[in-house]
């Protein structure tokens, strides 16, 4: 999934994919309840289907499911490129299959029957922590834009320069004018939207 970034307001919605429509139900009213705006889903591939996946801030998954499980929903989700914050809904047996969840990434699990006010607490975490993965998101493309516009020569200018070769090593490496080396780091500079290489490196970490 690739979030909309383009957008200046967050995700608000909260998703819960649970087959129990039971369970479903009670968690649509227990978030409504508290302001918040639910969308449910019986099933994993339901929710793959749904014509914008992307307007959800927090996923709330049951973790064993008929068919795709929870976290093979998250681990598709993660290889299509973006999957928010997920809080994994487990039974009393599943715990140790949960924490297994916690080291691909998920922000936590809670154990039916849920404690309503932590339940609604780790949902919120995770609608914020959708907001700072989406700006990260957004910078790291925005990067990666801007680094595919420098020709093949301006990008073996700034490897070089960002490797901490002077002007003039970098001319001579290239049989190029020093004159020309310092056209290509201007030109690198103004497409990365940094005034210098400190600059660039710090851009570049991020």
């Amino acid at each position: 999934m690739r979030p909309d970034t383009r957008s200046n307001t967050p995700p608000t919605q909260i998703a819960i994919v649970d087959d129990d429509m039971a369970v479903c139900d009670a968690l649509k009213w227990l978030f409504a309840s508290r302001g918040h705006k639910i969308a449910t889903f019986d099933s994993a591939d339901a929710f793959l289907a749904d014509e914008d996946p992307g307007r959800f801030g927090c996923l709330l998954l049951d973790l064993r499911m008929p068919g795709m499980g929870g976290i093979e929903l998250m681990q598709t989700l993660q290889a299509q490129g973006y999957c928010p914050p997920v809080v994994f809904l487990t039974g009393h047996g599943d715990v140790p299959q949960a924490v297994a969840a916690l080291k691909l990434g998920a922000m936590d699990f809670i154990e039916k029957p849920f404690d309503d006010n932590a339940l609604v607490g780790l949902a919120e975490r995770c609608l914020q922590a959708d907001i700072e993965a989406r700006s990260h998101y957004s910078q790291r493309n925005s990067v990666k834009e801007r680094l595919a516009d420098l020709t093949p020569r301006e990008r073996e200018v700034m490897e070089l320069f960002m490797a901490g070769r002077l002007n003039k090593q970098i001319a001579d490496g290239l049989s190029i004018s020093m004159k020309t080396v310092e056209v290509h780091r201007a030109r690198v500079l103004e497409k990365m939207g940094v005034k210098s290489a400190v600059e660039l490196a710090n851009l570049l970490k991020g």
